[in-house]
Parts: structure tokens; C-alpha cells; sequence
């Protein structure tokens, strides 16, 4: 079932047995494929999808299609595919929560139909990439994929990657998410409308598994925060963990949409004391 099928179907209330909570809970990053080309009919429904593809923060992002023997592109980690997809994006306020939640919507959305995904930043030819992006000196391209189908195996390299960055491990709910203020952790079972929303976010991907999200429940409210990491938060790309932000949102919208809460991000800050490495990031609101 396409993701866009799926927002329709959450949008109309009808029952769904393929959720958006199912598609988050499958999708693992992808770094060995099979070799198989991909489809023409595979290749279509993704360029559908990405027609219609938005973000709640208005700003575009530029997807394109590369073929890494064309522009001479080469990941080390990646091994299966030659093709990649890449964004670029303006530099504009909000541009890298827009980037993240519109390229983490193409995964999901790439997982329903079988093909293996995952953001790559620092293991690029990142000169070759954005020649072939065109990236000019007012956008910026945080990160590529490869596109392609799964290997049955991982290679060696790959498995051993994914233990060192502790990949299927995520931080407890309470150390990431707060009630009322960051002086009190949040339970699950006081999270109320969005406890299903907030683990969605605790299970997101990030770069090198950092896990940069924080939030603090007040009452309809949840106001996010991103915790730096200062060799990835300090870059010529910008910010790459406000662009895990836009990813984690990705999954916090997406699952509550998925139970008919009608709500908006905004502006909110609570103004709560922080430290030096915590950043007020956007509030969702529930509408009444």
C-alpha cells in the first residue's frame, strides 16, 4: 500500500491494516542490495510519489534521480546499486526540518513498495554529488541515498557498522521526552494522545544514532528541542541533526494524523532555562 494511499485513508478514517506506526517499526537503513536494476514500474511510483510530496513547513525540496556511473558518483559503504536520489534545499529558516521530513516521507514511502533506503551525509562523494545536484552557493544538499532492493545479507562491513553505532538501539522514553518542563521525566502512560506519536519519534533514525530530539509535554502542546552535537550541529551543511529533527517530526505527524488529531507546528517557546547545547526548535498544537 503507497504512503499516500495510507494519509488518504487516515484523512477519511477508514481502517487500515498496513499503518504508518507498521511501516516505522519495519524500515531499516539499507546498504547492500541485491544488484537487481530497478523496475520502470518501481521507478514511476516513485516519481509519482515524489510529485506529490510536502512538508508542513512550506519549504521545497528538490529531489532528482542519479546514476552513480553517469556523474561518477561513490559511496564506500554502499554495495548492490547504482542508482542514488538525492535533495537539495535552499538556505532558509526551517530548511532542514523540511529536508528531513520530506526525504524520511520518500523512505517510508519506498519501503511499502520493497526498495531499500538510507541517508547518507559524511560517506559520499560529496563534490561528485553536488556537481551532479548543481548545488549553487544559496542551497545545500545534506544528504543522498541509494535506491534499490534489499540483499537477503548484509555484508560484513555493513553488520559491523551497524553494531558499532548501536543501530537498533534507541535512548529510553524518559530520558528523551519531559512533562511540563525538563525538570520531570515523562512516562508513558502520562503522555496521553501523544504516547503513540512520541515513541514513533524515539524509534527515528539519526546520524551516528545521536538521537539529538528532546520534547516537553504541556497539556495540547508539545514543544521540541534538539540536544547538539557539536561536530555535526557546526558544518558547512548546516545543522544535520535539525535535519534528524525533521525526520523525528516526520514520524510524530504522520502517526497522529494516522489517529485523526488535527493539529499544526508553530511557534511556541515556553521559554524554559536551557544549556548551552539545548535549542527550542517548534511547537505542535492540537487544534480545537
Amino acid at each position: 500500500m503507497y504512503l499516500y494511499q495510507i494519509l488518504i485513508q487516515i484523512e477519511r478514517g477508514i481502517p487500515m491494516e498496513n499503518s504508518v506506526k507498521d511501516i516505522i517499526r519495519r524500515r531499516k537503513s539499507v546498504r547492500t542490495f541485491n544488484g537487481e536494476a530497478l523496475r520502470k514500474e518501481d521507478r514511476q511510483k516513485l516519481e509519482q510519489y515524489l510529485e506529490t510530496l510536502d512538508n508542513p513547513f512550506n519549504v521545497p525540496v528538490e529531489f532528482r534521480f542519479l546514476d552513480a556511473k553517469e556523474y561518477e558518483l561513490s559511496s564506500p559503504v554502499i554495495v548492490g546499486t547504482d542508482l542514488y536520489i538525492a535533495a537539495k534545499v535552499s538556505r532558509v529558516p526551517r530548511s532542514e526540518l523540511a529536508y528531513g521530513y520530506c526525504f524520511e516521507k520518500f523512505c517510508l514511502y519506498a519501503e511499502t513498495i520493497g526498495i531499500g533506503t538510507v541517508m547518507l551525509a559524511a560517506t559520499i562523494s560529496r563534490k561528485a554529488f553536488e556537481r551532479a545536484m548543481e548545488v549553487r552557493d544559496t542551497e545545500v544538499m545534506p544528504a543522498a541515498s541509494p535506491v534499490g532492493y534489499p540483499s537477503k545479507k548484509r555484508t560484513i562491513r555493513e553488520t559491523l557498522m551497524r553494531k558499532g553505532l548501536k543501530a537498533d538501539e534507541r535512548l529510553p522514553f524518559g530520558q528523551l521526552f519531559f512533562e511540563g518542563s525538563f525538570a520531570e521525566s515523562l512516562i508513558p502512560e502520562h503522555a496521553g494522545q501523544f504516547r503513540d506519536a512520541l515513541e514513533m519519534v524515539r524509534l527515528a533514525p539519526s546520524a551516528g544514532n545521536k538521537q539529538p530530539w528532546r520534547a516537553v509535554v504541556c497539556g495540547d502542546r508539545v514543544h521540541f528541542y534538539e540536544k547538539k552535537t557539536k561536530s555535526m550541529s557546526d558544518s558547512p551543511l548546516g545543522d544535520i541533526q535539525k535535519v534528524d529533527l525533521g525526520i523525528a517530526l516526520a514520524h510524530f505527524d504522520l502517526t497522529l494524523k494516522e489517529t485523526g488529531t488535527d493539529g499544526r507546528f508553530t511557534e511556541e517557546n515556553p521559554g524554559f532555562e536551557l544549556d548551552e547545547r539545548m535549542e527550542y526548535i517548534v511547537t505542535y498544537e492540537v487544534k480545537h
